[in-house]
């Protein structure tokens, strides 16, 4: 999104949009969903409230767009196009090292925004925008099954949202157990040993 604004300046009516997203999210965080009002986010933007209603049907669009505004599928995709590695393992530790590069300190600005999404609206938000990007995930799990090494006869839908459940985890986790002493070693790489645990599980292979 950003080398794109600058190679092409926003129109006025782009950076109107990207205003209310703005004043809306800020306003989210600060006050909640339903402690915010389309009066308010007009405020913060500096509109008139009939200026909202020429680039958002009502506020739950409005949420929408400030969800796919602030997820960091923007820079993690293209991070994943540049995966390598000849073998399975390898490769999902290299998308491993992407995409930690790219989430590193964006839980406390999705997070809240995903609590809101799955207590306010169950969900819906977030499953249209895993819709809209399947083509996009799917293409990468095809690079994955043509890596070098026996992958079990899982479905790939599983080894998917096993894959989902590790990201998310990871986010989750980071928020509420980072500054808890025994998950303070620096020493450790935790989304890497996570990702090991994904590939692998926990139990030694037997003999």
């Amino acid at each position: 999104m950003a080398e794109d604004s600058a190679e092409k300046p926003l129109s006025k009516g782009e950076q109107t949009r990207a205003a209310i997203i703005e004043a809306a999210y800020a306003l989210f965080l600060k006050k909640g969903y339903h402690g915010t009002s389309m009066r308010q986010i007009a405020g913060r933007a500096d509109l008139a409230l009939g200026g909202i209603y020429n680039h958002f049907a009502g506020k739950d669009e409005i949420f929408a767009a400030v969800l796919d505004a602030y997820h960091p599928y923007h820079t993690i995709f293209p991070a994943l196009e540049k995966t390598e590695g000849e073998t399975v393992e390898l490769f999902m530790h290299d998308a491993a090292r992407r995409v930690k590069n790219e989430i590193e300190g964006s839980e406390t600005k999705l997070l809240p925004l995903i609590f809101i999404e799955l207590v306010e609206f169950q969900g819906r938000h977030l499953a249209a925008l895993a819709e809209k990007l399947m083509p996009t995930i799917l293409a990468f799990v095809q690079r994955l099954m043509g890596r070098r090494g026996k992958l079990r006869n899982i479905p790939p839908p599983i080894i998917l949202r096993m894959l989902f459940a590790t990201l998310v985890g990871y986010l989750m986790t980071e928020m509420v157990l980072k500054n808890i002493p025994v998950f303070k070693n620096v020493e450790l790489d935790w989304f890497d040993g996570m990702m090991d645990v994904y590939l692998h599980g926990i139990l030694e292979p037997e003999a």
